[in-house]
């Protein structure tokens, strides 16, 4: 996991505004965000159900479970529909959510806005060299953000 020192002024922050910072200093991420009309409690409740939704979310995930909980950090098997399985190590707490993976780095984070709730992805890999390819990957990267924030969002139309 990213080391967080809590004594640095980004605690200050709300999770939305932390989670910039992250993708921020995440070479390659795919980062995006959106007002959602919903409130937060909502939002939330549905977001951090992670083994049902995370594969709804991102399309190309066939489950992601839960293998261990200690508090506010879980570890968790996501397998991919082509095969692909990874190990991540997770800290989720209310409005925050940062998956980690050998190759992967994932977040979610919300915060109250007025009556709606601003919400937060992000996604990308973590490969050597990705520093690199980080201009010409990142002006990409937003729209594809912004996919698993609007199928959540579809979601909490629906109900």
């Amino acid at each position: 996991m990213v080391p967080v020192n809590q004594d640095w002024p980004v605690a200050d922050l709300d999770p939305v505004r932390r989670m910039r910072v992250l993708a921020a200093a995440t070479p390659g991420a795919a980062y995006a965000e959106k007002l959602i009309p919903a409130p937060f409690s909502a939002v939330w409740e549905t977001a951090s159900d992670l083994e049902h939704e995370l594969p709804r979310m991102i399309t190309d995930l066939r489950s992601f479970e839960i293998t261990s909980t200690r508090g506010e950090r879980l570890t968790a098997r996501a397998r991919g529909r082509l095969g692909q399985h990874a190990r991540f190590d997770v800290v989720l707490r209310p409005g925050w959510c940062v998956m980690q993976s050998r190759f992967l780095i994932g977040g979610m984070a919300a915060a109250p806005d007025g009556a709606g709730t601003r919400f937060a992805f992000l996604g990308g890999l973590r490969l050597p060299g990705i520093r690199l390819l980080d201009p010409a990957l990142r002006p990409a990267a937003q729209s594809l953000a912004l996919r698993p924030i609007r199928r959540l969002e579809r979601r909490l139309q629906a109900r």
